[in-house]
């Protein structure tokens, strides 16, 4: 197999094109794995928040550099899961909601978001009054929001979010703890999607083959290093770059995957798409 490390980059054609983002991120000043969560933090692995720093680094400037605004929020301390920014609410158009979150360890990131989005006055903002990670359980896609339940946000939630945005969601179970949040199994590729079936119950599997019958399957070698926690800007897709058969499947629809090493974030559970909460138009 490729690694997307190796590919080159094609041109965008008229079927792909890039389109300009505006992303808010965390640096992980403060990261560190002091509890366990999720099945990927073990407090007994030693953390460098240097090279957390530096991989951090180098996907902000990998979304500058292909032409996306990047907003920084102070991380706080004593919230070391922080730097997942993606948690932290869902912006859609001129609406935001920040995030409840399900574990006492992570409950403080959602005033903190919230503070931040407030302080902006650019939203008609809420706070979740239900379970609701963010970006972490919801992907705005065309014409729906995907959203995910068993493990973190609640089926409540989605109804809230159904309500606050109107627009409509649909409901989505992960039913392996490896893949906690939508956004490790499942990545929105515009009008399509890729996604890990087997992280979800055989009824929502079925769902996602009947919305998106032309979704990109991943397998699980590519699943099991987070290669699904990316995100497509309409032609460049960035992922981890651990993936093998994923490269290849993306760039086999025009795609240009974007290889970036999160290796420290990793020990948390995290990758590209948990750094990154998109402020969708």
């Amino acid at each position: 197999m490729t690694s997307v490390a190796t590919l080159r980059a094609p041109e965008p054609s008229d079927f792909r094109r890039p389109v300009p983002r505006r992303f808010l991120m965390c640096r992980p000043d403060h990261f560190d794995v002091r509890y366990a969560i999720n099945p990927w933090m073990d407090a007994a692995t030693p953390v460098d928040r240097a090279l957390a720093l530096a991989q951090w680094e180098v996907l902000r400037s990998a979304f500058e550099r292909h032409g996306h605004l990047v907003e920084v929020i102070a991380g706080e301390p004593g919230l070391p899961d922080m730097v997942f920014a993606a948690n932290g609410g869902l912006v859609i158009g001129d609406r935001a909601l920040s995030a409840r979150f399900a574990n006492a360890e992570r409950a403080a990131e959602g005033p903190a978001y919230h503070r931040w989005l407030a302080g902006r006055g650019r939203h008609r903002l809420a706070a979740a009054a239900e379970i609701n990670e963010g970006e972490g359980d919801f992907a705005p896609a065309p014409g729906r929001i995907l959203a995910g339940t068993g493990f973190r946000s609640s089926p409540a939630a989605h109804r809230e979010v159904e309500r606050f945005f109107e627009m409509p969601v649909v409901s989505l179970e992960l039913v392996d703890p490896k893949f906690y949040h939508l956004d490790t199994a499942l990545m929105v590729l515009g009008d399509t999607i890729a996604y890990y079936p087997p992280a979800f119950s055989p009824a929502s599997a079925e769902l996602l083959a009947a919305l998106y019958p032309d979704a990109i399957m991943a397998t699980a070698q590519d699943a099991h290093v987070l290669g699904l926690n990316g995100i497509c800007d309409g032609y460049h897709v960035f992922l981890s770059d651990r993936v093998t058969t994923l490269g290849d499947q993306l760039r086999a629809r025009g795609y240009h995957p974007v290889g970036l090493d999160l290796s420290e974030l990793l020990k948390a559970g995290g990758g590209v798409k948990c750094c990154t909460l998109e402020m969708h138009r």
